[in-house]
C-alpha cells in the first residue's frame, strides 16, 4: 500500500510537471499545478484500490494517472481569445 501511494504520488508529480512544461501559457502557476497533479493521483489511487482491492500495482497506477490527468485538465484555460458573436448579427 505504501508502494502504491508513493508510486501514484510520483506519477502525479511527473504528469503535472510535464503538463506545466508543455502548456505554460494555458495553465496557472506551477505552484498550483504540481500539487493538483499529486492530489489527483493520490485520490485516483485511493478510489482504484478501494474498488479493486489488492488487485496489483498496475491497475492502481492506471486509475491514479486517469484521475490526475482529469484534475489537471480542469485547470486548463482557453487557448485563444473567445469570439463572441452578437445576437443581432
Amino acid at each position: 500500500m505504501i508502494l502504491e501511494a508513493l508510486s501514484a504520488a510520483l506519477l502525479g508529480l511527473a504528469l503535472a510537471w510535464a503538463a506545466a512544461r508543455r502548456l505554460p501559457h494555458r495553465l496557472p502557476a506551477p505552484l498550483l499545478v504540481l500539487p493538483t497533479g499529486v492530489a489527483g493521483a493520490l485520490f485516483g489511487a485511493f478510489v482504484t484500490h478501494t474498488a479493486l482491492g489488492a488487485g496489483g500495482l498496475v491497475p492502481v497506477l492506471l486509475g491514479s494517472a486517469t484521475v490526475s490527468a482529469a484534475s489537471l485538465s480542469l485547470l486548463l484555460r482557453p487557448a485563444g481569445r473567445l469570439r463572441r458573436s452578437s445576437a443581432t448579427a
